[in-house]
């Protein structure tokens, strides 16, 4: 009974998401209220106290937890503005023209590897709404640009908008961790791991089904068999790019996964391609536009990528000193001999905490008892507000292509803010309830351990007892109804994670793995999620196709879930269990 009441406030998310189309902004400030309602009347949480367990006090602590992913996320689409603003942008677009006339190695040049890097630079939608329009210029018909451009915006999503979702994953469950006693630093370096390795071995599968999608359904003869003339230059881009995605986020950590990995395998594949290497003989392009179906055609103006005399070194400098900065901060922490007793400058910096905050006793915090601890000049979303700043000098840029910028940047933050505070919020509230013991089922004692009986923990025995074992087949999937609802693998990741962790210690399943899977399903979902789609069709002008799209990316979004399912089975079968709790 306990776990139904608990699922009340998922339960009406979910249906007024997806059945009734209600944006995130306005059903997660409801399911909060409807959690706040629970917790209050069926847990007995206290409205207000200063001892840091109060609904208002669980809700402030959300709404602070989430301004440090607003700000990275603020920081990405400020960059990505910024660049677009100043003209770099376009001489990036302007570079991938000549490559090749092969429309196959242009989906994968442009759709995958572009693509990734404009999701690890910014996430939350830029890339299909870059690549999108990109593909359309260079010969594809703008429903196959939206559809193959949603197929591969789901490798790099874990690691989107600097690392991000994994981020916001690993920040949902720390506090879990921290209490049965794991390393957060070791969990996270775990988590970020095990979040790449199922996606990079899904790489090479999600590239052929994509381009043999388009062979398919656009192509002169209809045949998906025109993917194998690209497999091996499917399985060269894969190595590079895999080898480069697994390297940086088994030693850097999970900011720079897909941005740097992109950015590599992205001048290495150029440079390859333009010298032949693995290019089929035959050159493959589509029909001539007037033998295409209607249907595939821009029923809005889509504008060409406008026109730039920047050059490319002074372009990518931006993106470049991003990365420097990022990856000395990361790398020298990471190594540093002495963290505690001697630490270096890097480590001091992330010991750094906004003012007013710090670490207290239970209960004693300065936020009606909690703690809020903001390393400010360790957030990549500072890093990429100092280097706009940067931009404007380096660029030249005037007064009112900042503006535009930062006006627009703030614009499109404020869509995802009121999602992320309230889910966040809800989060907490789940996390913190705990029922007297008196009052605990005594079908979850067993199972309960030290742990308090809370909505998180009684949801989690539901889906439990549900699923038991097998319940490594349905994480995936509880990441990509999270993207589908919310369009965000952020957003799932702050709704489910949470509930996979304790789901993953009731079952007996280990906890990181489980949730890499909610973070692969969140970002595998990203290729069906309406707020994706919407955004790909009004890029390519094809609105009105949301459905048809959905429908035709379920097949690679099942495909997917199921090899990261595999790939997790195989690990605990070989007796894998990363920072065991």
């Amino acid at each position: 009974m306990y776990a139904i009441i608990s699922f009340i406030p998922i339960i009406v998310t979910v249906v007024l998401m997806v059945g009734f189309n209600w944006p995130a902004k306005r059903a997660l400030p409801l399911a909060w209220v409807l959690a706040c309602i629970i917790a209050v009347t069926v847990w007995k949480m206290p409205v207000f106290s200063t001892d840091g367990t109060s609904a208002v006090a669980n809700t402030i602590s959300g709404f602070l937890g989430a301004f440090e992913v607003l700000v990275i996320i603020f920081g990405a689409i400020l960059i990505m503005n910024t660049l677009s603003q100043s003209g770099a942008m376009a001489a990036i677009n302007g570079m991938f023209k000549s490559i090749t006339p092969d429309a196959r190695l242009q989906a994968i040049i442009i759709g995958f590897i572009f693509g990734a890097f404009i999701e690890g630079a910014a996430g939350f939608g830029t890339p299909a709404a870059l690549a999108g329009p990109l593909l359309i210029s260079v010969g594809f018909p703008p429903l196959c640009a939206a559809m193959v451009a949603l197929i591969f915006n789901s490798v790099p999503v874990c690691f989107g908008a600097v690392g991000t979702p994994t981020n916001a994953a690993f920040t949902t469950v720390s506090e879990s961790v921290e209490k049965l006693g794991g390393n957060l630093d070791e969990w996270k370096a775990a988590l970020t791991l095990w979040s790449a390795l199922p996606m990079a071995v899904g790489a090479a599968f999600i590239l052929f089904i994509g381009v043999g999608f388009v062979c398919k359904f656009y192509g002169k003869d209809k045949k998906f068999s025109d993917v194998f003339p690209v497999v091996p230059y499917i399985l060269f881009v894969t190595v590079v790019f895999d080898f480069f995605y697994l390297m940086i986020a088994a030693f850097i950590g999970p900011e720079l996964v897909s941005l740097l990995a992109a950015m590599i395998t992205l001048f290495i594949v150029l440079f390859t391609t333009k010298k032949g290497f693995l290019v089929p003989k035959e050159v493959w392009t589509f029909d001539k536009k007037e033998t295409w179906d209607s249907t595939w055609l821009s029923t809005t103006k889509v504008p060409e990528p406008k026109q730039s005399d920047m050059n490319l070194v002074k372009a990518w400098t931006p993106y470049v000193l991003i990365a420097a900065i990022l990856v000395v901060t990361r790398v020298v922490q990471k190594f540093d001999p002495d963290p505690k007793n001697n630490p270096g400058w890097a480590t001091m910096l992330k010991e750094v905490i906004l003012v007013g905050t710090g670490k207290h006793e239970a209960g004693q915090g300065l936020i009606l008892g909690m703690d809020w601890n903001y390393a400010i000049f360790w957030s990549p979303g500072v890093v990429f507000i100092l280097v706009a700043l940067i931009t404007i000098v380096l660029h030249g840029m005037n007064g009112d292509n900042v503006k535009t910028a930062w006006k627009a940047a703030f614009k499109q933050v404020s869509g995802a803010a009121i999602a992320l505070l309230f889910g966040v919020a809800m989060v907490r509230i789940f996390s913190n309830t705990a029922m007297p013991a008196d009052r605990i089922p005594a079908s979850a004692l067993q199972a309960l351990g030290e742990k308090p009986y809370n909505m998180l923990f009684a949801m989690a025995k539901g889906l439990a007892d549900v699923a038991g074992s097998a319940y490594l087949v349905f994480a995936p999937f509880i990441g990509v109804l999270g993207a589908y609802m919310s369009g965000s693998n952020t957003v799932s990741n702050t709704l489910f994670s949470s509930l996979q962790f304790t789901t993953a210690g009731i079952v007996g399943l280990p906890y990181v793995l489980i949730v890499a899977l909610q973070n692969n399903g969140g970002a595998i979902g990203n290729m069906v999620c309406v707020n994706n789609v919407v955004s790909a069709c009004a890029t390519t002008g094809t609105n009105g196709n949301e459905g048809r799209i959905i429908r035709a990316n379920i097949i690679p979004c099942a495909v997917f879930c199921i090899i990261v399912v595999i790939v997790m089975a195989v690990a605990i079968l070989l007796g894998q269990n990363p920072a065991a709790l």
